[in-house]
């Protein structure tokens, strides 16, 4: 008999299925009702990924929705919005060049390891690639934060290194 038949069955047949009744577990298990997950909102199974900061972080510039993450954290205007907009455009362009330069690396040292003699010169095209790409991405990065620098005031430029010290936002 498959698990998830039995989840439905005691739901059914014993009115309403609470954490006891389903039939797997995981990280959400124990933690309210099923139902109570599936209609929304922040209580239930979604509970813990939901605090006052938001959703998890981890992803470009370290948070799902960098703009808007930055924008309700630092309580920043519409002007500041709209430029830190800008900043990481910026930021993401050379983040997306800088994978496609991860990938022409990753070419360059298969085709050196794919000759009947290893092709150093071909690898060391690749190993200067990555690291012409990282010292871009550096840069990028030092550019973007002198911009925020400027465009934000002191109590921001607080709140935004705090963010950064605490690991909530990552570069």
């Amino acid at each position: 008999m498959h698990p998830g038949w039995l989840y439905w069955w005691k739901l059914r047949h014993h009115g309403g299925a609470d954490w006891s009744a389903f039939a797997g577990c995981g990280a959400d298990f124990g933690r309210g009702r099923r139902e109570d997950a599936w209609r929304g909102g922040h209580e239930g199974k979604w509970a813990h990924r939901y605090g006052d900061d938001g959703p998890e972080l981890g992803a470009a510039f370290g948070v799902r929705r960098p703009l808007r993450y930055l924008a309700y954290k630092l309580r920043l205007d519409d002007e500041q919005v709209a430029e830190l907009a800008k900043i990481l455009d910026e930021l993401k362009t050379e983040r997306a060049q800088a994978e496609v330069d991860r990938r022409r690396s990753l070419g360059a040292f298969a085709d050196a390891l794919s000759e009947p003699s290893f092709a150093r010169e071909r690898a060391f095209e690749g190993a200067n690639l990555r690291v012409q790409s990282a010292t871009r991405l550096r840069d990028a990065v030092v550019n973007a934060l002198g911009k925020l620098h400027a465009l934000l005031d002191e109590e921001q430029r607080a709140r935004l290194a705090y963010l950064i010290r605490t690991g909530a936002l990552q570069i």
